[in-house]
C-alpha cells in the first residue's frame, strides 16, 4: 500500500539524485552512447553515492556535528531508494523470465 508520504519520500530522494532532470536524469547513462547497461551503472553508482552520504551524516552525528533529524531523513530516503531500485529489479527479472517462456 502506497501512503502519500511515502511517495513523497520517494519523489524528493529522486530530486536529490537527479536535481536537474528526476528519473530522465537518474536514468541517463554517463558516457557515449545510449545502452541499457550504462544506464543501469549510472544509476547504481548515484544509488551508492546517496549511500554514502548518508553514511557521512551518521558519522557526523556519531562525532557529535551532526544533526539527528538530518540523519534520520537520510536514512529514511535510503531506504525509498533502495526499495525503489529492489522494486525496478524484480520486474527486470520478471520480464527476463516472461522472455525466457516464449515459444521459438
Amino acid at each position: 500500500m502506497t501512503i502519500p508520504s511515502t511517495a513523497a519520500s520517494a519523489y524528493a530522494a529522486l530530486q536529490r539524485i537527479a536535481p536537474n532532470g528526476g528519473a530522465q536524469d537518474l536514468l541517463k547513462p554517463k558516457g557515449e552512447g545510449g545502452s541499457f547497461g550504462a544506464m543501469l551503472e549510472s544509476a547504481m553508482e548515484k544509488v551508492v553515492a546517496q549511500g554514502h552520504a548518508t553514511d557521512m551524516k551518521a558519522r557526523e552525528l556519531a562525532a557529535g556535528k551532526g544533526d539527528l533529524i538530518d540523519v534520520v531523513t537520510a536514512v529514511a530516503d535510503s531506504e525509498v531508494t533502495v526499495q525503489t531500485l529492489v522494486s525496478v529489479r524484480d520486474k527486470v527479472i520478471s520480464a527476463y523470465e516472461e522472455i525466457m517462456r516464449m515459444p521459438i
